[in-house]
């Protein structure tokens, strides 16, 4: 049932979308600007309190706590870990914005800087570590960490709604079915907004290199082939299509930094890490909590907001898939490895990129922001171009780009699998082949209906709901680890007691203890 009903929901927005694509736009338009309004604030305080709430499990007694049996070992190893969570969770967005981001800001700042300046560039790098940094990674490790506690530690079924469920409250216990297939939709159209942002870059790419015209055309022709492509990887088997492209996604990311940090502005390179992650620790809390009550201003909602829905609208995908591929490891290993070490792999991808275009733009008068003003997805060809080597780094970054939405979409086909058919770890062929047909087709849709603009409308429309759902995930997850917490101090207790009544009072020879 729940299969159906989140794919015909589904089905219907694809259809409406492709025959009726300025109404679609027109009613998620409306919707945006309600939602904007009216919630901006509550996407702020709630990833912000999933950013404490990581930390404090990072750092408490429940940290020693394992994802499993006490004496289980993680199934990948601490790099194919990181690589595959890694490229599930943002790795088509860092490309597409590592360049696109920081030069908008330059020309866009927040409200109240001049634009074009050095204060424009600083604040472009510091909200590019912020949108890329801890928060993201916060709303996706507690999402995971909820789902592969109650799934490894409590023996209970891959789904959302399982943490849901285990709370004391029967109205809120009800909503479980209401629950999975909100998880559902929202992971459909995030997924939805990077393949489509994804088709976008590789279009770009496609015509630096070769002349490919960039057309609707164009871009629905390669989701189509990459859907293939992805479900061919999906087919194949976590243990092997997935993982293997998630390590050549990693290899080919860090082999690309290397060279634009070698080739460009090196000094300038390192000069921009260290200021913006002062500047970002100091401005940590006043970013967090940003709105424009007193300006007339849509500055926030249209980056901010918009990427704080995206990351809770493809937090139960990633989060499902990191649970996936987690179990073994401790509440505190995980946290760790879902929030700082791929934190501190986006700030320097950003002050590689970031860095890197803005020293172009501001001090060699390379163009980079008339060509993001022109068409965003070209902005990464458009430093290429300026440094050495640019042609084979635009046709690495293209096949990255091509990977990443390859990885994006097997993981997604089988995390929506598994989601749609009550939380089974390896779903049919079938449900993965439709799967990957109504990502696609919602991708298609959505740029039909106005590009880049529509994908960023309809995360944030459908988020919303969801964010409620984090927040009741996140208050079964503190109270289940603290259950069991508890009653691992108790049975350490009573042994202790055992082992104490044993040396005082040892058994008569001949009889057991």
């Amino acid at each position: 049932m729940q299969l159906i009903v989140s794919a015909g929901s589904i089905l219907a927005i694809v259809l409406w979308g492709i025959f009726a694509p300025g109404h679609l736009g027109a009613v998620f338009d409306g919707a945006l600007a309600l939602i904007t309004r009216n919630f901006g604030w509550l996407y702020l305080w709630v990833v912000l309190g999933l950013v404490v709430l990581a930390l404090v499990l990072a750092m408490s007694r429940y940290g020693d706590l394992k994802l499993g049996a006490e004496d289980e070992e993680p199934e990948f190893s601490m790099g194919t870990w990181f690589a595959m969570l890694f490229a599930a969770g943002m790795g088509i967005g860092l490309v597409f914005w590592g360049v696109a981001e920081p030069i908008s800001h330059y020309g866009t700042p927040p409200p109240g800087i001049a634009p074009n300046t050095p204060e424009a560039a600083g604040a472009a790098m510091r909200y590019s570590f912020f949108h890329w940094g801890m928060h993201p990674w916060a709303v996706y490790s507690i999402v995971a960490l909820t789902i592969a506690f109650f799934q490894f530690r409590r023996g209970g079924s891959a789904l959302v709604s399982t943490a849901v469920e285990a709370l004391p409250w029967a109205p809120v216990r009800k909503l479980g079915p209401v629950v999975n297939v909100l998880a559902v939709i929202a992971t459909a159209f995030g997924v939805a907004a990077s393949l489509g942002m994804g088709a976008l870059q590789i279009n770009s790419g496609l015509h630096a290199l070769l002349g490919v015209p960039i057309s609707e055309f164009s871009q629905v022709a390669i989701i189509v082939v990459t859907t293939v492509l992805f479900l061919g990887s999906a087919l194949s088997g976590i243990g092997r299509g997935i993982k293997w492209l998630s390590n050549i996604n990693i290899g080919l990311a860090a082999l690309l930094t290397l060279a634009v940090f070698l080739l460009g502005p090196t000094v300038a390179i390192i000069d921009t890490l260290t200021t913006t992650l002062g500047s970002y620790v100091s401005e940590f809390v006043r970013m967090s909590l940003r709105m424009t009550p007193f300006r007339d201003s849509n500055w926030v909602g249209g980056w901010t907001i918009f990427y704080w829905a995206w990351w809770v609208s493809w937090s139960p995908f990633v989060g499902l898939f990191i649970a996936r591929v987690s179990r073994g490891r401790t509440v505190r290993e995980f946290v760790l490895g879902t929030v700082l070490a791929p934190s501190l792999a986006a700030f320097v991808w950003f002050s590689v990129f970031g860095g890197t275009a803005l020293t172009m733009e501001i001090m060699q008068g390379v163009p980079i922001a008339d060509a993001v003003a022109a068409d965003i997805s070209t902005a990464l060809f458009a430093m290429f171009d300026a440094l050495p080597g640019g042609m084979l780094m635009s046709g690495v970054a293209t096949v990255l780009v091509m990977l990443f939405f390859v990885t994006s979409g097997d993981s997604a086909v089988l995390v929506l699998g598994t989601m749609s058919t009550g939380g089974q770890a390896d779903p049919s062929a079938r449900v993965k082949i439709a799967w990957g047909l109504l990502i696609s087709g919602i991708a298609i849709s959505l740029l039909l209906a106005g590009g880049l603009k529509a994908v960023q409308t309809a995360t944030i429309v459908f988020a919303l709901p969801f964010t409620v759902v984090i927040v009741l995930m996140a208050v079964a997850l503190w109270r289940g680890l603290r259950e069991d917490y508890e009653d691992e101090q108790r049975r350490e207790r009573a042994l202790r007691r055992r082992m104490r009544e044993i040396v005082d009072h040892p058994p008569a020879p001949g009889r057991a203890p």
